[in-house]
């Protein structure tokens, strides 16, 4: 999900136009494979400079295409700041066979 502060530049047309733009232009290359791992397909248009409240209006940041990298969904969300750790989050349950879920049991600390 885009930070509050990218938010109103996703939404808007430069940015919908330079994103279909490189999406067809990676597709023309490779089939519109990821850059990062070539095995499977793009799924999200990464900045490799990070938009920042400073460069968000720096269209030599925002809209180059020399900026954008197609990636699948996993090699996106191992860029930092795109994924939190599952590792960090604590379930609430679990489920049985037949999908109900099961609370699961915290050990006191």
């Amino acid at each position: 999900m885009a930070k509050e502060f990218a938010r109103a530049f996703y939404d808007g047309m430069p940015w919908r136009r330079c994103r279909k733009a490189y999406i067809a232009d990676r597709i023309a290359i490779d089939g519109g494979l990821c850059e990062k791992c070539h095995e499977r397909l793009g799924y999200m248009v990464h900045h490799k400079i990070p938009l920042s409240p400073d460069n968000i209006n720096d269209p030599l940041i925002s809209l180059n295409h020399d900026n954008l990298e197609y990636e699948c969904k996993q090699c996106h969300d191992r860029e930092e700041g795109h994924f939190i750790q599952r590792s960090k989050i604590q379930d609430r349950c679990t489920f049985d066979d037949e999908g109900n879920p099961i609370p699961i049991q915290r050990k006191e600390e």
